[in-house]
């Protein structure tokens, strides 16, 4: 079975930067999307950013130009790079892996914005 290691959460001030990563346990071909995810409390999971096999990237409105997501098919990682973070961004980002009609999810990791 597949499982997602991530790392990099923790507590940071406003303005400051935090990079979370994302590995596979095992080596996983086919793989389509690799992606971040977060949930706030209270509030539904939701898209921060993904990337395609082919190297196109979406982010979501709240995130564009300070966040910035990196993959490596071949080394089976994603990298996020948060920069200017703001309170509203702290939440549990989860990694997503989809390959084929297979989708995988990290465990999660907590990132707190606060002062």
């Amino acid at each position: 079975q597949v499982q997602l290691v991530e790392s990099g959460g923790g507590l940071v001030q406003p303005g400051g930067s935090l990079r979370l990563s994302c590995a596979t346990s095992r080596r996983v071909f086919g793989i389509n999307v690799m992606g971040w995810y977060r949930q706030a409390p209270g509030k539904q999971r939701e898209l921060v950013a993904t990337t395609t096999r082919g190297g196109s990237t979406n982010y979501a409105d709240s995130v564009k130009g300070r966040f910035i997501i990196s993959g490596d098919n071949a080394k089976n990682t994603v990298d996020l790079q948060m920069n200017s973070l703001k309170p509203e961004d702290t939440a549990v980002y989860y990694c997503n892996v989809q390959a084929g009609l297979n989708y995988y999810w990290g465990q999660g990791t907590q990132v707190t914005v606060s002062s």
